[in-house]
């Protein structure tokens, strides 16, 4: 394998541990709390979960290690998207297991969740882990986007563990993954396997998090690494001072990553989709509220800023979603394959004009006719428009552009117009993690095994007190039903982790909100820099901004 030095030097940082889990294995007590109850819907999660609703949260420390001494063979599942210090959750899950008894066994299986259910597995020893710590990517052992979620897929799962003689199986994934975790573990427990499941909390949108769940792993590079790109666009847009840029970051369902990278480099515009979702904002509103500040700059001479988007910003708003739901109606079951007959766009078109409601071809009608074909593209799994794929900077750019016409034909704009855009997605999933995430990641897995050796099972491993130094943290887990909701799926009422938005009423947002319309009319880019990871604690293990705002 040909090595960076940056590569070298990584496989040789030691992650720092909680104070409570630096004891030898042997002094790690745990230390039982209050019983719990679900995030909403209580009765129904209860009814759904007996065997692991309402049981304690846990944490760990210095005493006497009263777990019972046996051999734990454990299986690892690496689940879903890819998020920086993967590597490092098994690295410590590793460690801990082998510091409590060398015969122990990591098991990792193959290409997510399906590795369990094809029995597709490779078995852990020190050389191969010691190629993967403090890296980035999910290149270990590769991940996927499986659902464990049927009775067949459970029976087969147990089959596999009890071929390997796996006492417990780690999920590590993002609020799915640990929704299928939660149910996993109520099917192992209902049927008296004896087999464990715990979960860590996985994901760089940002979204799973609570009151106990601070920040998810991977969270902390992808938004320093999008933050170092933001920044030196910024430094050379006002070098040039000829472009505004438009920038798409990921953010599907929360504006968590757009709202951090915000904080962290202080663009002219950011939009929230929360917000956007909470004043109803159109297309039009939102494209003249970036219309407004691109006058104002141009005004002073400034003719080029910076735009972040999050990337799901147009299903927030009402009347772009509402299109949206209109357009998976009118391609519904067979009406599919009439519309791809057709082979012309103006065939195609005409098509949806019959189709739609007026106010919704209103909407479609304003659209650039590269984003009108974009919502025609390849459906997902249920027939419906892949959001995703919509590229919504080059969306509000066009829009803007219309607004600037429209302004400068009436005498009120003079300023100059030309656009960059960009879509920083894969930049920030498989980065080196930041020393935050490599020492969290670390934590996390290394805490994961002790909840195994202590019995736990459907518990979530719980690292928090991040922005204090890591030997502040505490360890410990929570009952994955303690995150439970009830939400219509698919036309079911379905048991799922609640997804965690962008609070308006949060700190965060607030200091946000106080700062961006300065932001807005002036030049007050901040530049971050690539992450650090040798230094001074203040430069290299600082967290987001988020969390610090949040728990200042």
């Amino acid at each position: 394998m040909n090595l960076s030095p940056l590569q070298k030097a990584r496989y040789e940082y030691v992650p720092k541990l909680p104070a409570m889990l630096r004891h030898g294995i042997t002094e790690i007590a745990v230390k039982e709390g209050s019983t719990t109850t679900s995030a909403a819907d209580q009765e129904k999660i209860k009814e759904l979960f007996p065997n692991t609703y309402g049981k304690p949260e846990v944490t760990f420390e210095k005493g006497q290690n009263t777990s019972a001494a046996k051999k734990q063979v454990v299986g690892v599942i690496l689940s879903g998207g890819q998020a920086p210090g993967g590597h490092n959750v098994i690295c410590g899950l590793y460690d801990a297991l082998k510091a409590t008894n060398k015969e122990n066994v990591l098991i990792g299986f193959k290409g997510g969740p399906s590795g369990l259910i094809e029995d597709n597995y490779i078995v852990f020893e020190d050389a191969y882990i010691d190629q993967y710590r403090n890296t980035g990517g999910f290149d270990i052992i590769g991940s996927g986007r499986t659902k464990l979620e049927t009775e067949e897929q459970f029976a087969i799962a147990t089959e596999v563990c009890k071929k390997h003689d796996i006492t417990a199986i780690v999920i590590i994934g993002g609020d799915d993954s640990n929704t299928n975790a939660c149910v996993l573990a109520e099917y192992m427990a209902a049927h008296n396997t004896g087999i464990q499941v715990i979960g860590c909390p996985k994901t760089i949108d940002g979204d799973l998090k609570n009151e106990d769940i601070e920040i998810s792993f991977g969270f902390d590079t992808a938004t320093k690494t999008y933050s170092e790109l933001i920044g030196n666009i910024e430094r050379d847009c006002n070098s040039a001072k000829k472009y505004w840029h438009f920038i798409k970051v990921m953010g599907r369902s929360a504006s968590h990553v757009a709202l951090e990278c915000a904080l962290e480099c202080q663009p002219n515009i950011c939009l929230i989709s929360e917000e956007v979702k909470e004043k109803k904002q159109s297309l039009s509103e939102i494209a003249d509220y970036i219309a407004d500040a691109v006058e104002k700059r141009a005004a002073k001479g400034f003719n080029f800023g910076v735009v972040v988007i999050p990337e799901g910003v147009v299903e927030f708003v009402p009347e772009f979603s509402a299109l949206i739901r209109e357009i998976n109606e009118l391609l519904a079951g067979s009406k599919a394959d009439a519309f791809n007959a057709l082979s012309s766009w103006s065939e195609k078109y005409a098509f949806i004009e019959k189709g739609l409601s007026k106010d919704a071809m209103e909407v479609f009608a304003i659209l650039p006719q590269a984003i009108q074909q974009q919502l025609f593209l390849e459906r997902d799994p249920h027939g419906n428009v892949q959001v995703s794929l919509i590229e919504s900077e080059k969306l509000f750019a066009a829009l803007v552009d219309d607004k600037l016409k429209a302004r400068k034909a009436a005498g009120t704009y003079t300023g100059k117009y030309a656009v960059q855009t960009h879509f920083f997605g894969y930049e920030g999933r498989c980065a080196f993690p930041s020393n935050f995430d490599a020492d969290y990641c670390y934590s996390l897995g290394y805490n994961a095994f002790m909840l195994i050796q202590y019995g736990y099972n459907g518990y979530l491993s719980k690292v928090s007190n991040l922005s204090k130094p890591a030997e502040e943290w505490v360890a410990g887990g929570m009952p994955i039903t303690k995150m439970m909701n009830i939400e219509r799926r698919h036309g079911e009422d379905k048991p799922v982790i609640k997804k965690a938005l962008v609070e308006l009423d949060g700190k965060p947002f607030k200091y946000f909100e106080a700062h961006r319309d300065e932001w807005a009319e002036e030049t007050a880019y901040v530049f971050p820099g690539a992450i650090q990871y040798y230094g001074p604690a203040e430069v290299c293990d600082i967290t987001t901004r988020t969390l610090a705002l949040e728990k200042a």
